[in-house]
């Protein structure tokens, strides 16, 4: 009898590598001129084996997520030899999700009946934009002709779909995003991910803004373009499930719900995090070396990169529960939070958020409604205690 995790167990694998840094990633991903792939793929399922041998049981495997980087730049064999892997390894649940992350680039675009015959059952397109401006000013490297061609392709050899596009671009307008939305609607099969750009630390656009050289889009236009994808995405039947993230009833990524709804997995490959399951229900937090060259030479001389496999205090864990949780169009289940961390929540705090619209309260399930969504991070502040030795 193999374990199942509350919340769902899941396997992710990070490729490093992209063809070019796009100046709005801050994400562990790295340029080289060629990769090894059948020592790549070793080493990713040396990593594997060795971290699923530490555990106390083997759970049932319910999603895989090949993220990146650009993972599109795996050779379909690479992909394969760890699906085949990972099946010697856990138990597969029988409605297991295959997700692998892509590029729309015409010559990735090829590599896609490959993916799909190695095992891979959802594909997820990095478009970005369906304009070619904004895609230059992204520094993506495809057209929006590629992306629909990519699209189109995808949704012929692929049963599940999604795309990702950025709004709240410098100088975008209201009705600039609802046409650009509309056509990605059209194109869309069952899910959307639709993120504002930030600036990120460390990234090419914050040296940009830093020099004075673009000034990213207002706060309050960047909350009115929030509010009009909320109710263009619903009004077309792909409403929020998550802050970002939209999809037809059912077609929700469920390796992405496994994080928001704090279960347990897997992380492998070059800066990959994890949160293992333990008996006692906690979890275990793992971190791997993040430079693929240094990862890789201690994968080869000890069987894995870790650089960090601690378990997660009681207090750390409830406030991450909360903190996802609360992504989640259905919220979170408090007393899952209590049973943690019993004095973590300030209860009037709550009381004062759910008079004022922001949140919704019943049956110790909360949520953040409508008008709280935007200011999330602003809630959790009020809604935390500070910390006690109780807590």
């Amino acid at each position: 009898m193999h374990d199942e995790v509350s919340g769902g167990f899941g396997l992710y694998i990070h490729w490093p590598f992209c063809r070019s840094k796009c100046p709005y990633c801050d994400f562990n991903s790295h340029v080289r001129e060629g990769v090894d792939q059948a020592r790549w793929a070793q080493a990713l399922v040396r990593e594997m084996r060795t971290v699923a041998d530490r555990l106390e049981a083997r759970p049932r495997l319910d999603t895989i997520f090949f993220g990146g980087g650009t993972p599109s730049l795996m050779a379909p064999a690479t992909v394969a030899a760890i699906l085949e892997a990972a099946a010697g390894l856990f138990p597969l649940a029988g409605d297991l999700e295959i997700t692998l992350e892509a590029n729309p680039t015409s010559s990735e675009a090829g590599g896609f009946s490959g993916f799909r015959v190695a095992g891979v059952n959802r594909l997820s397109l990095g478009v970005q934009s369906l304009e070619d401006a904004a895609l230059k000013f992204l520094g993506r490297q495809h057209s929006a002709a590629e992306a629909v061609a990519a699209i189109e392709l995808a949704r012929a050899t692929f049963p599940r779909l999604s795309f990702d596009l950025i709004y709240a671009r410098p100088g975008q307008t209201a009705e600039g995003w609802r046409a650009e939305l509309s056509r990605a609607l059209e194109l869309a099969a069952d899910h959307l991910s639709l993120y504002q750009l930030t600036i990120e630390p460390a990234t090419k656009f914050a040296t940009l803004v830093n020099a004075g050289l673009f000034t990213p889009l207002p706060d309050d236009s960047s909350a009115e373009l929030f509010e009009l994808t909320q109710a263009v995405t619903e009004a077309a039947g792909l409403p929020a499930y998550e802050i970002s993230n939209h999809a037809r009833p059912g077609a929700q990524s469920r390796h992405n719900l496994v994080y928001w709804r704090s279960g347990a997995w897997l992380g492998i490959g070059p800066g990959a995090h994890g949160r293992l399951p333990a008996r006692d229900g906690r979890r275990i937090a793992t971190e791997t070396e993040k430079s693929p060259e240094k990862w890789l030479g201690l994968v080869e001389a000890r069987g894995d990169g870790l650089t960090l496999c601690e378990p997660v205090g009681a207090r750390e864990q409830a406030e991450e529960i909360l903190l996802m949780g609360l992504r989640l169009t259905e919220g979170v289940d408090l007393t899952r939070v209590r049973a943690l961390a019993s004095n973590l929540i300030d209860d009037d705090a709550v009381a004062g958020l759910v008079r004022d619209g922001f949140v919704e309260h019943a049956s110790e399930r909360l949520k953040a409604t409508a008008k709280g969504r935007p200011v999330l991070n602003r809630l959790l502040v009020e809604i935390v205690r500070d910390r006690t030795d109780g807590a």
